[in-house]
């Protein structure tokens, strides 16, 4: 290589990279963050869960899904100890994230400019721009980084607007004002670290659809969420269909063995270790004449049971 084309491809090359940081993730970005994911995919590059699954997914203990993650090297996905809106209710549905920061003037001016290069709005605050990308299904995820006083995210307002177009709920590692407002928007529910009547103050938007931090778990974009009142986990789309079938098996081999002891036919010891033969092939035909409906398709089940030792 001369030494002009050299000097050209070492000019050039850093005007191939200078470009502003976007707001919000690129579909090819978030499509990379979640490559493992083969399925259907929302317009922004999200992972679509489907659901049925998201519906199934309703009826899995936090255990049972923080098991089947941690037994796949996730350990990092779960957080707890958040107040609850409405405690009686369970949340499913595909995530969207958001990142604030304390405010900067200089980076709130690239996060102005950016947000307008991007088409976004430009009257109210940047903590609407994240609202303005929910589809029905979605679930807000924002990390607040824990500000309570002048840290509120949203109000009742706000509120009405998300459910309006997800018909779903808020994840919040920060706060709201106006609780008792938002109490009153019949299926909205939020997970907070708290709650304020002051307004947002020296905070800005940094992302929309990046990576974020919630306590102790790390969230992307597209992520499946399930959040009841003892907290929230947070799935990678691409082990979200097995988890839930794994959990529902577990489920039922709890079933199983509850009732087979209170039956007095096995010893604790024996349910409460490996299963012998003669207990998994009386699982098996339990399972063959369950009284109720099964949470999957016997198809499901039977593909499932072929890769599994019980």
């Amino acid at each position: 290589m001369n030494r002009k084309a050299a000097f050209l491809i070492l000019f050039f090359l850093p005007c191939v990279f200078v470009k502003a940081q976007r707001v919000g993730s690129s579909p090819e970005y978030i499509k990379t963050l979640t490559a493992d994911w083969k399925g259907e995919r929302s317009a922004d590059g999200r992972p679509k869960v489907s659901d049925a699954i998201l519906n199934r997914l309703k009826n899995i203990s936090m255990e049972e899904a923080w098991g089947v993650l941690r037994n796949k090297g996730y350990q990092n996905q779960y957080e707890g100890n958040w107040i609850v809106i409405r405690e009686d209710s369970v949340m499913t549905g595909r995530v969207v994230t958001a990142q604030y920061m304390p405010s900067r003037p200089d980076l709130i001016k690239s996060v102005g400019d950016q947000g307008k290069a991007e088409n976004r709005a430009q009257k109210g605050g940047t903590n609407s721009w994240p609202i303005d990308v929910l589809t029905n299904g979605d679930v807000y995820v924002a990390d607040g980084y824990g500000k309570i006083a002048d840290g509120t995210l949203i109000g009742d307002n706000l509120g009405n607007a998300i459910y309006a177009k997800s018909q779903r709920g808020v994840i919040f590692y920060g706060s709201v004002r106006d609780q008792e407002g938002l109490t009153e928007i019949k299926g909205f529910n939020g997970w907070i670290k708290g709650q304020d009547p002051s307004y947002i103050q020296q905070m800005m938007l940094t992302t929309i659809n990046a990576p974020i931090r919630i306590g102790r778990a790390t969230v992307l974009p597209g992520d499946v969420v399930l959040a009841n009142k003892y907290g929230t986990i947070f799935i990678p789309a691409a082990l979200a269909e097995d988890l839930v079938i794994t959990s529902e098996v577990t489920a039922l081999r709890d079933e199983f063995g509850h009732q087979r002891l209170r039956e007095k036919k096995y010893l604790a010891g024996q349910i409460d270790s490996d299963w012998s033969e003669e207990i998994k092939k009386d699982f098996l035909n339990w399972l063959n004449q369950y009284p109720g409906k099964l949470p999957m398709t016997k198809k499901e089940l039977d593909e499932y049971m072929k890769s599994r030792n019980y």
